[in-house]
């Protein structure tokens, strides 16, 4: 399975999605710069956290228009899967690939720190490797987490079963409803403000986020048996 890991000026969590799919999946990943036009020959996408062109105007305003994501959203139409974390969840959100959108964190503040998920759909190309209701532990790192959508999105959200993951033991940036990763309706774009490529080895102080990479691959692997 072959993985691009768009790269944006600002990127900064780039390094980590790279790693953790090469060094402990064990499969193929190559980096993807935000000049490219093209993912031709590839699997999956990862859009990395960071700060894409300095989160000018609003985070990942700018950067929804590189030229990559054309690519990116064609790819996402055309079923492929596609991950975002942190700031590619706000770049997902900007292009329209997922609805809403993340605020400044209820604080004010940034916060970084490890933080408890509950998984709360567990039928996801991304999550089959959990149970529901699994309880994991994942690094934020985000000062703009504070998922806000209207109610009628809510709503949709909650009846398509989209609400991926929430915040268990305590909110840490007041998102609606305690959302902390949402899916298209399609189940092929997945978007969360925790740092899953930082918790794929016990040595930084979790592995919980090494079963989302693990369920990709899964599924990968079932496609090509069809």
């Amino acid at each position: 399975m072959k993985f691009a890991v768009i790269v944006f000026p600002g990127s900064n969590c780039d390094l980590d999605m790279y790693a953790a799919v090469k060094d402990i999946l064990k499969e193929d990943a190559q980096y993807v710069q935000h000049y490219e036009k093209s993912l031709e020959g590839f699997d999956a996408v990862l859009l990395p956290g960071g700060f894409s062109y300095g989160d000018y105007l609003r985070t990942g305003a700018i950067a929804r228009f590189s030229t990559i994501m054309d690519e990116v959203i064609r790819f996402a139409k055309a079923g492929k899967p596609v991950f975002g974390t942190c700031n590619g969840f706000q770049i997902l959100t900007e292009a329209g690939l997922l609805p809403g959108a993340l605020r400044r964190n209820d604080s004010l503040k940034f916060i970084s720190k490890q933080q408890n998920l509950t998984v709360e759909n567990n039928e996801t190309s991304f999550t089959s490797a959990y149970e529901k209701g699994e309880i994991i532990t994942t690094p934020i790192a985000h000062g703009e987490g504070n998922y806000y959508c209207d109610e009628e999105t809510l709503q949709e959200l909650k009846k398509n079963n989209q609400i991926v993951f929430t915040y268990a033991n305590g909110n840490p940036n007041g998102s609606l409803e305690n959302i902390a990763g949402i899916i298209n309706k399609q189940g092929n774009v997945l978007g969360m403000m925790p740092h899953p490529e930082r918790a794929v080895e016990e040595l930084l102080g979790s592995d919980d986020g090494l079963k989302l990479f693990q369920s990709m691959y899964e599924t990968y692997k079932k496609e090509l048996c069809k």
